[in-house]
């Protein structure tokens, strides 16, 4: 393309597509801030929601409800020496696993859920033993969670480490048949006498700075208009 009467043709085209990406991301930090807003309502709504029997919660996911962040209680057959994946995790700056588990799921519609039993910090090494024949009792009662989807950044999973909350591999992995579509984030802990399984069932310490990271992307492309503007008027002036 070639500049006519002194208009900068390629000055405009390269502003209006940084200004397309200043202004997406504008936006996208406005709808992150709606997400984190009902996020946060209902981890406040938690600390005071009693626990409701897993069956019936289960009955309305399948019915298509909304249970994401419903507090449950089960109780599942040997779940302290039940067979395990290992998803890798953070918390509190710290990187670990998480040990997740098949739980036997007394619903209408699903016949088992997967059990995120907390997180174990890399820097310890042993794990709880492990006896699939086990069906003591273990009473659970836990959040329940909606898995997140892989992005073009997650590495892919591995039989020894997974990534992504993969609830069909998973499941698969686990010899768990008809696996609910969300995960059982315990807040009881399952291996009571190994301390150093920490149940982990919601973030914590969640800040709530999109405001300020949208008003940012907004002011810079604000910024960058004046900017185009004041080429334009000294180009005419000249």
């Amino acid at each position: 393309m070639t500049e006519r009467r002194g208009f900068p043709v390629g000055l405009t085209v390269a502003t209006a597509v940084a200004l397309a990406i200043l202004l997406s991301l504008g936006t996208w930090q406005i709808q992150r801030l709606a997400w984190k807003r009902d996020l946060i309502t209902r981890i406040e709504a938690l600390k005071a929601a009693p626990a409701r029997p897993l069956a019936p919660v289960l009955d309305g996911l399948a019915a298509a409800e909304d249970v994401e962040f419903t507090r449950v209680s089960v109780v599942c057959p040997g779940l302290a020496r039940a067979p395990y994946v290992e998803l890798y995790g953070l918390r509190d700056g710290q990187a670990g696993v998480r040990l997740i588990s098949a739980c036997a799921a007394p619903s209408l519609r699903y016949r088992t859920i997967l059990v995120d039993r907390g997180f174990v910090p890399d820097t310890v090494s042993a794990r709880p033993p492990v006896d699939a024949g086990d069906r003591t009792p273990v009473e659970v009662v836990g959040v329940l969670r909606a898995p997140e989807p892989a992005n073009a950044f997650s590495p892919p999973n591995r039989p020894d480490r997974w990534f992504t909350r993969d609830v069909a591999g998973m499941a698969q992995a686990l010899k768990a048949p008809s696996p609910a579509p969300v995960f059982l984030m315990a807040e009881t802990s399952s291996n009571p006498e190994w301390k150093a399984l920490v149940p982990a069932p919601v973030p914590t310490g969640i800040t709530n700075r999109h405001l300020e990271y949208a008003v940012t992307w907004y002011g810079l492309a604000a910024a960058l208009l004046g900017v185009y503007a004041a080429v334009l008027l000294r180009r005419r002036k000249s």
